[in-house]
């Protein structure tokens, strides 16, 4: 059974937190993968509920990374991706060393060709873009 309210750290690292939930978890983790493979670290977190939300597991690891970017496939206005980044930059403001990044779903209309589809919803490239941000390097 999932336990409802308990945030999943499904990959453990220290450079900087992934937070996402549901069908971006895919995405996130090739992202860390491609991360990985130039030295970052990052920490992957599964939501896994969002009501109630595990915020102290998502406290706990942006305390110690520094640095966070939230993946979410819906729209960046009003989302839960969007509601969490807030929490973040709220309650963990004194220990970030950037800007929390919302890697969302563009905000257009869901196109129905497969090709626009794929582009207007969150992607490892695009997260591995956010991390270039948050890490303040141009390499990757």
């Amino acid at each position: 059974l999932v336990p409802i309210g308990k945030a999943n750290i499904v990959l453990e690292g220290s450079d900087l937190t992934l937070i996402t939930f549901s069908k971006p978890l895919r995405v996130t983790l090739e992202a860390a993968e491609a991360l990985a493979q130039k030295g970052i670290q990052a920490e992957v977190i599964d939501l896994r509920s969002i009501r109630p939300l595990d915020e102290e597991t998502l406290y706990a690891s942006v305390r110690k990374t520094g640095r966070c970017i939230v993946i979410d496939e819906a729209w960046p206005m009003a989302s839960v991706g969007s509601h969490v980044a807030w929490l973040i930059s709220k309650n963990c403001f004194d220990t970030l060393d950037a800007q929390v990044e919302l890697v969302s779903g563009e905000d257009v209309p869901m196109p129905y060709n497969h090709g626009l589809e794929l582009l207007a919803q969150p992607s490892a490239r695009k997260i591995i873009d956010a991390a270039k941000k948050v890490l303040y390097r141009e390499d990757l």
